[in-house]
């Protein structure tokens, strides 16, 4: 058989630049022939060609040049692979009126509203259908997928991305600095984000406030939502605790009673793959990708429900053998996550799928 040849085309998310360098790596030790098309300087913070692969720089999608220069680096490609939305919808147009299968990652739904709403959703519908195979990284996903009018939609296998064992544990510095000492702690980690459901987790903050000890909710990250956030925890004095961006954040996290996690979606959070793979005790909202990634290893609240999030904090708090039950189901969880062997050769038996010649039948 001659050697399979795939073009991987991005966007330039870093996401899903991290996923291309290890997709490219593990094709190209299986044999495949394998070109990587993204934005010029993409390949800086990514070492595309250390992978064996071909590096071709293509325009950004505002760039109208950039259908003709990805119609060039598709040429001779028995299977094209875009990794999200935008890349999808410049590579079919590229790829229009030729034969040439179509393979589309979806790893992330955007947030807009209005107009922007409206473009998001024309733009999900003509990148479901000019893929040959939509690979979500969520049923809810690929769900959307097949609403959008995908011909084919599946859950992909997504790769977890390497992070810190229980072996990391802590000396208890981290809970002295932070003011944790003699009461429980609770951490958030995320980017400040309206859509990260924050101000969900001041609302449940207020019910705890009522617990004694006082629980102390520490969320780290930063994002535009910071300065809102204060103003509401210095006005209701809420036990609440903003520790910015900080490179020390996997020990604050192992150090926790509880994790609390009130964003979702797709991909996942790296908070819970962390807190899993740490043992600590998670508490998360209910979206498709975070209820798929922990299973039955964490309690899994409504999205945007505050009193749902503080009864089930304050059940946790209240019952150490369900918490000590959650930390050893996490471990046995995050065991069994899908490697980037099982990702790559996933992909790989979706490529040699369509890539057969079609049968010819003999009446």
């Amino acid at each position: 058989m001659s050697q399979l040849r795939t073009v991987q085309v991005l966007g330039g998310g870093a996401g899903s630049s991290a996923h291309v360098v290890s997709l490219a790596a593990g094709l190209v030790a299986r044999g495949v022939q394998v070109t990587v098309c993204a934005p010029a300087g993409a390949d800086r913070g990514h070492d595309f060609p250390a992978t064996g692969a071909r590096f071709v720089a293509v325009p950004r999608r505002s760039d109208p040049a950039a259908v003709a220069a990805l119609r060039a680096a598709c040429a001779d490609a028995d299977v094209v692979h875009a990794h999200g939305l935008h890349a999808a919808v410049r590579t079919g147009l590229a790829l229009s009126g030729r034969s040439t299968p179509l393979v589309m990652t979806w790893r992330a739904r955007a947030h807009t509203e209005g107009a922007r709403r409206r473009l998001l959703h024309l733009l999900e519908r003509r990148a479901a259908r000019a893929a040959a195979v939509v690979l979500g990284t969520s049923s809810d996903l690929v769900d959307r997928a097949r609403r959008r009018g995908a011909r084919d939609a599946r859950l992909a296998l997504a790769a977890i991305p390497a992070g810190p064992s229980p072996a990391t544990g802590h000396d208890g510095k981290a809970r002295v600095e932070l003011g944790a000492v003699g009461r429980p702690l609770l951490v958030s980690v995320g980017a400040l984000l309206p859509h990260h459901g924050f101000g969900t987790l001041l609302d449940a903050a207020r019910v705890w406030r009522g617990l004694d000890p006082v629980p102390l909710l520490v969320i780290v990250g930063e994002g535009q939502e910071r300065a809102a956030l204060q103003r509401r925890i210095t006005e209701e004095q809420l036990p609440v605790l903003l520790a910015g961006s900080r490179d020390d954040a996997v020990e604050i996290l192992a150090a926790a009673d509880l994790a609390v996690l009130t964003s979702g979606g797709e991909p996942p959070p790296t908070a819970a793959h962390e807190a899993l793979r740490l043992g600590v005790p998670l508490v998360a909202a209910m979206t498709g990708g975070t209820a798929e990634l922990v299973g039955g290893a964490a309690e899994l609240v409504p999205p945007g429900d505050a009193e749902a999030l503080a009864r089930g904090v304050v059940r946790l708090l209240g019952d150490r053998e369900r918490r000590e039950r959650l930390a050893a189901a996490g471990l046995v969880q995050a065991a069994g996550w899908p490697t980037e062997d099982d990702t790559i050769a996933h992909v790989l038996s979706v490529y040699d799928e369509l890539a057969q010649p079609p049968t010819t039948v003999r009446m």
